[in-house]
């Protein structure tokens, strides 16, 4: 499906309550985290988008209420020596979820079409080769079982040099920003073509793309939640186990429970 990030300029307030909307997600989102345990399930949480973006903001919200031992996060980086000897995919098959998990990914196997056809890093035939094999690779996962939900964060110019601006403006936040920010900026024209170019080849029906308006950081995050919950409650199933009843029988006897 064609998707124009034209579309996802807005910027629209939120209506109600941040706060009351964010703690009423992250309650969904922590049942659906119990349902991956209880029923061995695995999901995969990929997030793409512009530097500054607020990819960040949005997994820290989304993980707040989560059990650290069944999730992790892999913040995605240029690949090492190492990785570059292997086929692109290679580093991210040891970062699949195991059963139980869920895995975020920030930035993703996405760069072999992004970055890395933007920036020259690797052959034209490379990067054009990569549309079907991600395609491919994204199929295997849902086949095998794991859930794949895909986020593209998208901001305009004028909010990313807002945000970028933030980054230098504030002493704890000078880490997250560099020269690198400014070369992609300087090709946002080109940046724009290969993630047009991504999205009408990537966009399949087991691995949809959902792109998030986030010009409006408190109305992008409370849509970006609830895309990721909405689809997972789909996908995995939401039923919990009623209380074991030797485990009732030995509540009874210690402290006098009896079921509500």
């Amino acid at each position: 499906m064609a998707i124009d990030l034209g579309d996802y300029e807005k910027g629209a307030k939120l209506k109600g309550d941040y706060e009351t909307k964010l703690a009423e997600l992250q309650q969904r989102l922590a049942k659906i985290q119990v349902a991956h345990i209880i029923h061995d399930r695995r999901s995969v949480i990929m997030l793409e988008g512009w530097d500054a973006a607020g990819k960040g903001g949005i997994i820290k919200r989304m993980t707040a209420d989560w059990d650290p031992r069944y999730y992790q996060v892999h913040p995605i980086s240029a690949p090492n020596e190492t990785e570059r000897d292997h086929h692109f995919l290679w580093r991210f098959w040891t970062r699949l979820p195991a059963g139980q998990n869920i895995s975020i990914f920030d930035r993703s196997w996405y760069g072999r079409v992004l970055v890395e056809r933007v920036e020259g890093y690797c052959a034209k035939a490379d990067w054009k080769r990569a549309y079907d094999e991600i395609n491919a690779f994204e199929k295997q996962q849902v086949d095998a079982g794991t859930n794949i939900v895909k986020l593209f964060v998208h901001i305009t110019q004028e909010v990313q040099d807002e945000q970028l601006a933030q980054r230098l403006d504030t002493p704890w936040k000078r880490w997250k920003t560099g020269a690198d920010d400014y070369r992609n900026r300087a090709r946002r024209a080109d940046y724009l073509d290969a993630m047009h170019d991504m999205f009408r080849k990537t966009d399949t029906k087991q691995a949809p793309w959902q792109v998030v308006d986030n010009n409006n950081r408190k109305a992008g995050r409370i849509a970006a939640l609830t895309t990721v919950a909405k689809r997972l409650e789909k996908l995995v199933p939401m039923d919990f186990p009623e209380a074991d009843p030797e485990v009732v029988k030995l509540a009874a006897k210690a402290y006098g429970y009896k079921p509500l």
